[in-house]
């Protein structure tokens, strides 16, 4: 077969599938926690299946076929009631085979550049470092790719269980840690957190619902507040993070968080606290697919 001159193969290869073939996946977890994710997980499995020696998803009671597609696509499934995002998290790490984890949401995924790094991040042995940060844009319902300049959160989403870990707070997942520890990836994760702008409202209302059984705000402090939180929130979410280079959907997006965020500020001030107390029910009883948390559990207007 004849080879074009200007294409280089090791160019193209990726690193990740090598170590596959060679029977060499990478020493790492990689951790998922789910509930009704049936229509996404099987694309996050897949982005790591290949190049981690372990996937574990933990389901908090899904009534879809998220535990049926999970184990076919090549993931452990362990069952354990909703807790809270900190406490679910901390499971999935201390189910883990290995201790260096990559922790995943399932409606996240990896570029095959993300995996190509990752790869090369282990390609001597375990990294000295304690853990990876990595830049986490939203991908809009319906595409593969972020829109251009798109905003992203920095989270540490690669890392060794035995030197951080996952806070236990209910409603905080970000790891503390020492900068000088810690080193920024280059490529991306993947993130398409809803998918439509019904599901966006109804994530983030039960979200806020959760985080009011930890945050209580005064409502005389919040009033004022609550006045210009819709200008303010679309402005920052429209302009500040980019979603102006989003086209209708972009301006219906940030509309739509300029709602949701000044919800959140009522619910913390302790309006709609009926709702409130249905989710400290919830949580109580382990409801995990209930009023206790999102049926996405990865969440936050971003």
């Amino acid at each position: 077969m004849s080879q074009d001159p200007d294409k280089d193969p090791a160019r193209d290869r990726d690193p990740a599938r090598d170590r596959d073939a060679a029977g060499c996946r990478l020493p790492v977890t990689c951790t998922i926690i789910a509930c009704d994710e049936a229509d996404r997980i099987g694309r996050c499995i897949d982005s790591v299946r290949d190049l981690v020696a372990d996937v574990v998803v933990v389901d908090s009671g899904s009534r879809d076929d998220t535990v049926a597609v999970a184990e076919a696509h090549g993931a452990r499934v362990i069952f354990n009631a909703w807790p809270g995002y900190g406490p679910q998290k901390r499971f999935a790490e201390d189910a883990a085979h290995h201790d260096w984890i990559l922790s995943l949401d399932a409606d996240e995924w990896l570029a095959p550049e993300t995996r190509a790094e990752i790869a090369e991040i282990f390609a001597q042995g375990e990294p000295a470092l304690a853990g990876f940060r990595f830049r986490i844009p939203t991908v809009y319902p319906g595409r593969e790719q972020p829109r251009p300049f798109a905003g992203y959160h920095a989270h540490v989403r690669l890392y060794d269980r035995r030197r951080v870990r996952i806070p236990a707070s209910l409603v905080h997942d970000a790891i503390d840690f020492d900068p000088a520890c810690m080193r920024m990836a280059q490529h991306p994760i993947h993130h398409q957190s809803i998918r439509s702008l019904a599901h966006l409202v109804e994530k983030n209302i039960a979200y806020f619902h959760l985080q009011a059984l930890e945050m209580r705000r005064s409502k005389l402090t919040t009033l004022p507040r609550l006045l210009v939180e819709p200008l303010a929130s679309f402005f920052k979410y429209y302009f500040l993070r980019r979603h102006v280079t989003g086209g209708l959907f972009g301006l219906r997006y940030a509309l739509t968080v300029a709602y949701i965020r000044t919800y959140r500020l009522a619910v913390l001030a302790g309006f709609f606290r009926s709702r409130t107390e249905a989710a400290r029910r919830g949580l109580e009883a382990g409801q995990g697919a209930d009023a206790a948390h999102p049926s996405a559990q990865s969440r936050a207007t971003e």
